[in-house]
């Protein structure tokens, strides 16, 4: 059975693919946006056609639901940000299949209007409705209290602290999780 595409009020989603990389571009180049993942360091286009789309294709899949979802204001369909979704731990040697990782990325015009949290929403929803999707998760940097504000509203509850670790260092996380 193939994911229903979420449908709210004010938003319009489309599951998005290799000709996105544009917006990606484009969202990933404020600096505020960028502050929780790269230390505010814009995104290269070289890096989102090279690294980004291809690590997104490999976890796409359609009847799943699992990508990277474009979110976009209705009527005028302009595009504010995405949605990801796909199991956790999938770039490792254990991806859990059953436990569905979330996670946002919004153009900083749109916060503050529910927009994140309104299309995360939708999107749990339609995945709690898949009978092996047994929990949801989203982790965040510490100090990201709009994610964490987010993941709260969503009914995901603090699992534990832990140390996130990337090209540009350590830093401290937090794994919040429901079980459906």
């Amino acid at each position: 059975m193939k994911m229903n595409t979420p449908v709210t009020k004010r938003l319009n989603f489309k599951l998005m693919d290799e000709h996105d990389w544009p917006l990606l571009f484009e969202l990933d180049q404020n600096p505020a946006v960028m502050q929780f993942l790269t230390r505010g360091i814009p995104t290269s286009l070289d890096k989102i056609k090279n690294e980004g789309i291809p690590r997104m294709l490999e976890y796409k899949n359609e009847l799943k639901g699992w990508g990277l979802w474009a979110i976009s204001i209705k009527p005028s369909n302009t595009f504010i940000g995405w949605v990801l979704i796909r199991p956790m731990h999938f770039f490792s040697d254990k991806p859990n299949f059953s436990d569905i990782e979330i996670g946002w990325r919004f153009k900083q015009q749109s916060w503050g209007n529910g927009y994140a949290t309104e299309a995360a929403k939708a999107l749990c929803d339609e995945l709690a409705k898949q009978a092996d999707v047994k929990k949801i998760s989203a982790t965040a940097i510490t100090d990201n209290l709009g994610s964490i504000n987010i993941m709260k509203k969503l009914g995901l509850t603090f699992i534990k602290s832990y140390t996130h670790t990337d090209e540009h260092g350590d830093l401290p996380a937090v794994l919040y999780a429901k079980t459906l």
